[in-house]
């Protein structure tokens, strides 16, 4: 018997080693989030402003840490701005969680909520009486969007009772009930409210009546727990209670697999992977044929947490490591121009006490120039137009163009892509029709041209008449000696302070320098927004 009973253990072991771990332990979760980050994406292609196809999809995406064009997160910006404009500031004259859910996308992708389009949307949250219309909703999502980003609420001059932080937490903690949970009514609780309730209060967990209450709620979640490691409303185990679950475990900063929410060996991450149809986005019920965008959106965020907490990264919704999604700029600029973050901060140690030294790091820490070596800028040498075709591209965060543009400039060079792309969105020309001249230096009133065709893209009107740009230039003395096609351009550059506006003189035909050229794109992409 023991011999049998040997065999059989060692048939179960080989068994169990040979079955693939939960999905949700595994590096499937980046996989997954991925996917699904890709599939909103593309179905979501225009987020407006909306409880679907709006702010939840923004928050998952920019919070998943997918590669999604800044294009995208600023259409949803302009779409806000459009709608305030439209309703007069007003989103809903009623439901505030209107206003905590755009103040959550915003935040999400590094924008002030406290003026947009003029309006502070965080006013309305400063109505005690006016968010609480809604019950225990309405506080529970004033304080995550709050929160969110560590916001003042500021004091609403309409308001009967100015809300604070503690009415909103007092109200929270006051609607809990005997079981524990919460609800929108009646005395039984239901798991997405509790859930949602325990994200508000994750933050506040150092009080200890709120660490109490917190605690009930999580006991009694771990008792609404199904076999199957999901959650049910109102009877029907759903995709939406278990990502609910999730996102407050998660600020909680607890596993999602710890041992009082594993059921028969599930958990709620492995449950909600089981509504996921690879490519398509998740089903609302296991019965259902197809997947719906409402629990699609709210998978991807539930996950994004999920795989927050497992990188050791903030929670969804403590947004102070919010970067800027957007790519900023101004209205009217190219669709391709980028706003482009800092990667690493950078210096030189020959550019100490240089004058130009806070553009040279600026752009260096962004990867849009290089030093000759790692240690030396050489602020004073020349550049290429190579070289500074290169810069501008970069600093645009410009797409790569295809084609080959110029017979000298060839395929093997490194600068090939870069002047090809530089060309095609029309920053550059060649010296002639086939020729570009790579290695040729780039004199002032060539930056001058360049710079002003990148400052057209970034949205900024460069169109000066003869008049307007001789009166600009006279005061310079040797003006006349710019050549004519560089006059409007060089007009630009010194009437909007690109060029440096404190010299004497313009030496048109003079080489530029790295220090100088660093300065110009620096101004530049400060005009435009982009920095």
């Amino acid at each position: 018997m023991k011999r049998i009973l040997s065999v059989l253990l060692c048939l179960l072991l080989s068994v169990s080693a040979a079955l693939p771990a939960h999905a949700a332990e595994s590096s499937n979760i980046a996989d997954t989030v991925n996917d699904l980050a890709a599939y909103v994406y593309k179905t979501v292609a225009e987020p407006q402003v909306g409880s679907v196809g709006g702010e939840w999809a923004v928050l998952g995406l920019a919070r998943s840490g997918a590669s999604i064009p800044s294009s995208y997160f600023d259409g949803y910006v302009q779409s806000v701005e459009d709608t305030l404009k439209a309703c007069g500031g007003v989103l809903h004259g009623k439901k505030y969680t209107e206003y905590s859910r755009v103040i959550l996308a915003l935040t999400a992708v590094g924008k002030d909520p406290t003026n947009i389009a003029g309006y502070n949307l965080l006013t309305p949250l400063g109505d005690y009486e006016q968010t609480v219309w809604q019950g225990v909703n309405g506080a529970i999502w004033a304080l995550i969007a709050l929160d969110s980003g560590n916001y003042e609420i500021p004091q609403n001059p309409a308001a009967k009772v100015q809300a604070t932080r503690e009415k909103y937490l007092d109200f929270i903690l006051q609607k809990q009930l005997e079981d524990g949970g919460f609800a929108l009514s009646g005395e039984h609780a239901d798991a997405d409210l509790t859930a949602m309730a325990l994200q508000a209060l994750a933050k506040y967990t150092d009080k200890p009546t709120v660490r109490a209450s917190a605690d009930k709620a999580l006991t009694c979640l771990s008792a609404m727990q199904n076999e199957s490691g999901g959650f049910a409303a109102y009877g029907a185990e759903n995709a939406e209670s278990c990502a609910q679950v999730i996102v407050a475990l998660c600020e909680l900063g607890i596993s999602p697999r710890d041992a009082r929410f594993v059921k028969n060996g599930n958990s709620a991450l492995d449950n909600l992977l089981t509504f996921y149809v690879k490519g398509k986005g998740f089903k609302h019920l296991q019965s259902d044929e197809t997947a719906q965008q409402m629990p699609t959106e709210q998978g991807l965020y539930a996950l994004a947490a999920a795989l927050r907490l497992q990188n050791g990264q903030n929670s969804l919704y403590r947004m102070g490591d919010a970067e800027s999604r957007t790519g900023g700029g101004l209205v009217g600029k190219h669709p391709d121009v980028q706003k482009l973050p800092v990667i690493a901060e950078k210096t030189f140690a020959d550019i100490a006490g240089h004058k130009n030294r806070a553009a040279i790091e600026a752009l260096a820490s962004r990867n849009i120039l290089n030093g000759k070596s790692a240690t030396r800028f050489d602020p004073d040498a020349g550049m290429t137009r190579a070289e500074f075709a290169a810069i501008l591209v970069r600093g645009l965060g410009l797409l790569k163009q295809g084609g080959a543009a110029f017979d000298d400039v060839k395929q093997s060079d490194w600068f090939f892509d870069a002047v090809n792309t530089a060309c095609a969105y029309g920053i550059v020309k060649g010296v002639s029709a086939t020729a570009f001249n790579p290695s040729g230096s780039v004199t002032r009133e060539e930056a001058a041209v360049m710079l002003a065709r990148a400052a057209a893209l970034c949205g900024i009107s460069t169109e000066y008449t003869a008049f307007e740009a001789r009166n600009v230039l006279a005061v310079y003395a040797d003006y006349v000696k710019a050549s004519d096609w560089a006059y409007a351009s060089l007009a630009f550059c010194y009437d909007r302070g690109i060029a440096d506006s404190s010299v004497a003189a313009i030496q048109p035909k003079t080489a530029v320098t790295r220090a100088e050229i660093a300065q110009m794109l620096y101004n530049l992409l400060a005009l435009s927004r982009l920095l």
